[in-house]
């Protein structure tokens, strides 16, 4: 029996990749990507984000495609929680929550919530 072994990549539905790209880039230390197609991709990590845009036409679609500011996504963050708040901070961002206890894959943890440009909701993550 195949097994999954993680989540590959993850889809966001964004107003500007240029400007998503950069956001990320700066904040999260995202990795850019020219991906096939003229598809704009990041690297955080091991992890991908594919970016689709206003004039993206990506095949399939989901059943119901989400506006951008639609996604929420955690990442684990490696140092303190109050860290976490000093680097959102230190990027001109507003914490909207956190630090708070939340629980993640790896088990309990602090979380710091914050805004990408689109209103996406980020989660730094420590454990």
């Amino acid at each position: 029996m195949t097994r999954v072994r993680r989540l590959d990549h993850v889809v966001l539905k964004v107003t500007d990749m240029d400007a998503a790209a950069a956001f990320y880039a700066d904040v999260l230390g995202a990795e850019r990507l020219e991906l096939e197609y003229g598809r704009v991709g990041l690297r955080v990590g091991e992890i991908q984000i594919n970016l689709h845009g206003p004039s993206s036409t990506p095949h399939p679609l989901p059943a119901h495609v989400p506006e951008p500011g639609g996604a929420d996504l955690c990442f684990a963050w490696d140092g303190s929680p109050e860290s976490a708040c000093d680097h959102v901070r230190g990027h001109g961002l507003e914490p909207v929550l956190g630090p708070v206890p939340r629980t993640g894959a790896q088990g309990p943890g602090t979380s710091v919530y914050f805004r990408d440009p689109d209103g996406n909701l980020l989660e730094l993550i420590a454990y």
